[in-house]
């Protein structure tokens, strides 16, 4: 089996360092060029100058969390989009909401490097269990899967009974989705007493997958890697067969900053993830994701020879990932203010054993059942994810401005 899907993966660094940041010349001048946000944002940037990692480091940060903000006000990409909005493939609406484009070319989002890294091969039969509604997940793992050539069951999401059928009467070779639902997934072929041993492999996103997981997956007979994307950036990083840390993806120039800055951290302290993406039609040029990280020291045993990072470690600022979704401090004001009965409100996120859980503490008036009820429903309607309601007494909830408390530990 081929070890590497191109020869970009065991390029000398230096040589790469040198590729990326021409590359890097040429997309400041496309993205000041061609959209009306870059044109102002780097005004005063001479593309030239921009020759290594230093130079990049004295751009101006563009913050994903100011995407809600700046959209409205030049809908639908805020003037960051290099092609006329028709000439897109696809146009997709993340929670916030935050409008994402996708273009024509082949594997656009590039995550068929991380298929390959988890073994998906030419002729594969790919379970995709990610969302094809609105948000980009289930086209992202799609196309890929069709870049490599294999045959995609577009699963979406729920309906566990009808997906593990067709798993098994299709004879599936890979899953792509999250790592909870496959298990629950391949516990319910189990249970419904069908054959699902020709699933060997895995890759997985959107959530965490803490050791326990990948060991239970495991023993299921189904080899799991992870990978790391966003809906703006496409694929970041992923994982190899070494299991050491997430591999840079070739097409992305990643930095650790320090939160809240554009300030670089020394490799190995963790920071905020900032990526530079090559991608024309979306020239995101020091892009914030929010996302903590830290560069890993060394290079990996299987060969690679990129920079890795240690991987998702939580949330600079306090929005974060849920199922895949990501729920945003804005939204919880929404839901505040669709019921004033509030008068203040906390959502916690937890583990219940593999899975992710989400609860609505509240300090409100006429607390009982029916505000309940009603609550869940615009919990659901809003965060399009669901979640519990719990009550609490005045004064009980902190007093702090934290709206948002994940209490997830990373693995």
């Amino acid at each position: 089996m081929e070890q590497y899907y191109d020869a970009l993966e065991n390029q000398d660094a230096q040589q790469r360092e040198e590729r990326l940041f021409r590359a890097l010349a040429g997309q400041i001048v496309h993205a000041k060029a061609r959209t009306a946000y870059f044109g102002e944002h780097l005004h005063d940037v001479a593309p030239a100058d921009v020759r290594d990692r230093t130079a990049l480091a004295r751009l101006p940060i563009t913050r994903k969390s100011e995407l809600i903000t700046l959209q409205p006000a030049a809908l639908p990409f805020a003037g960051m989009v290099a092609v006329p909005t028709g000439e897109l493939a696809r146009i997709f609406q993340s929670p916030g909401p935050i409008y994402d484009p996708e273009g024509k070319r082949p594997d656009w989002w590039r995550f068929a490097r991380a298929l390959f890294a988890a073994g998906f091969r030419r002729g594969d039969i790919v379970h995709n269990s990610f969302s094809y509604h609105l948000t980009p997940a289930g086209a992202m793992l799609e196309s890929a899967a069709h870049a490599l050539g294999c045959a995609v069951i577009p699963a979406g999401v729920g309906n566990t009974e009808l997906q593990a059928r067709a798993a098994a009467d299709l004879a599936a070779d890979g899953y792509t989705g999250t790592p909870s639902f496959l298990k629950t997934m391949l516990e319910k072929a189990h249970e419904m007493g069908l054959d699902c041993r020709r699933l060997t492999k895995a890759c997985v996103s959107g959530e965490a997958l803490p050791p326990s997981l990948r060991a239970a997956l495991n023993d299921l007979g189904v080899a799991v890697r992870q990978c790391y994307g966003t809906a703006d950036l496409g694929l970041i990083a992923y994982e190899s067969p070494a299991l050491d840390g997430m591999i840079i993806d070739e097409h992305v120039i990643v930095e650790i900053v320090r939160p809240g800055t554009g300030d670089p951290v020394p490799e190995g302290e963790v920071g905020e993830l900032v990526v530079t993406t090559l991608t024309p039609e979306y020239p995101l040029i020091r892009f914030a994701t929010g996302d903590l990280s830290a560069i890993l020291p060394g290079r990996s045993p299987c060969g690679r020879t990129n920079a890795r990072i240690k991987g998702w470690m939580g949330r600079a600022d306090q929005a974060t990932k849920v199922k895949g979704m990501f729920v945003h401090p804005q939204q919880v004001a929404e839901l505040i203010r669709r019921h004033p009965e509030i008068r203040r409100a906390r959502l916690v996120v937890e583990r219940d054993g593999e899975a992710d859980v989400m609860t609505l503490h509240c300090e409100a008036e006429g607390a009982g059942e029916a505000l309940q009820s009603s609550l869940v429903e615009t919990v659901q309607a809003v965060l399009k994810l669901k979640g519990r309601v719990a009550f609490a007494a005045a004064g009980i909830l902190p007093n702090d401005g934290k709206v948002i408390d994940d209490r997830r530990t990373v693995p």
